[in-house]
């Protein structure tokens, strides 16, 4: 299993894709944190704290998490070495687990230097140091838990096609409803059938965690997200492998 995280990894990062994808993270961020005269501002938003990053962020996931993992099954579908790794002396739990975790691995890589922005503000903060760090933790916790449960689904994705396209298309829309379709859902209906469809969302608990209280209903949402993407990617393996 290992090996094959290692696998992913080292692919993601010969290619250009794998840095494109990073540079285009951190560029958009830091051009509409710092630079553009937009709502998310950190200069003019006259206080200190990172919002700005957190409600940004799940949108570029949206397109570029899917980017990340769509190739991932894809490709070794296209390219015919999907039955080799199915032979392999390695369960589809691991296969799953480890792909699943070399894109976990990559979301975790794509916030690192953001922590650039927390010490700027830190330091820019009048006091210096006048900044909810309790909060910037949690939110960096549920968006790192965020990006995990959309790595689930791009692999979801990735495995029912052998098309990179389509594998992005359909993980872009996946995530899309995951995160905010429920709370369209939500507000075309009423009473206690409105709130547990805007419970099932993945913006509710993601906002949850973010003011800097780590709710264990929230972890175990995300987990469970993740499980089960991870379990029906493990079937959409099993299926491919009785065929053969």
């Amino acid at each position: 299993m290992f090996t094959l995280f290692k696998k992913e990894i080292s692919s993601f990062f010969s290619s250009v894709m794998g840095y494109l994808t990073l540079v285009v993270y951190l560029l958009f961020t830091g051009l509409l944190l710092w630079v553009f005269r937009t709502d998310f501002n950190l200069l003019d938003y006259k206080y200190a704290g990172l919002e700005g990053l957190f409600l940004l962020s799940p949108w570029l996931y949206l397109f570029l998490i899917p980017a990340i993992t769509m190739r991932m099954f894809a490709e070794e579908k296209r390219n015919g070495t999907m039955e080799l790794l199915l032979t392999k002396p390695m369960g589809e739990f691991s296969i799953v687990f480890a792909k699943f975790m070399a894109g976990s691995l990559l979301v975790l890589i794509s916030l690192l230097p953001t922590l650039v922005y927390y010490w700027a503000v830190y330091r820019l903060g009048d006091p210096v140091g006048n900044i909810d760090t309790g909060s910037v933790i949690g939110s960096y916790i549920g968006l790192l838990l965020l990006g995990c449960a959309f790595v689930s689904i791009g692999l979801f994705a990735s495995s029912l096609t052998s098309n990179q396209i389509v594998a992005f298309i359909i993980a872009a829309l996946l995530s899309f409803f995951c995160f905010k379709g429920f709370d369209g859902l939500y507000l075309m209906t009423h009473g206690h059938l409105a709130l547990m469809l805007r419970n099932l969302g993945i913006a509710i608990h993601y906002d949850s965690i973010s003011r800097g209280v780590i709710d264990t209903r929230d972890l175990v949402y995300f987990l469970s997200v993740i499980a089960l993407f991870v379990m029906l990617t493990r079937t959409v393996l099993l299926s491919r492998k009785w065929q053969l």
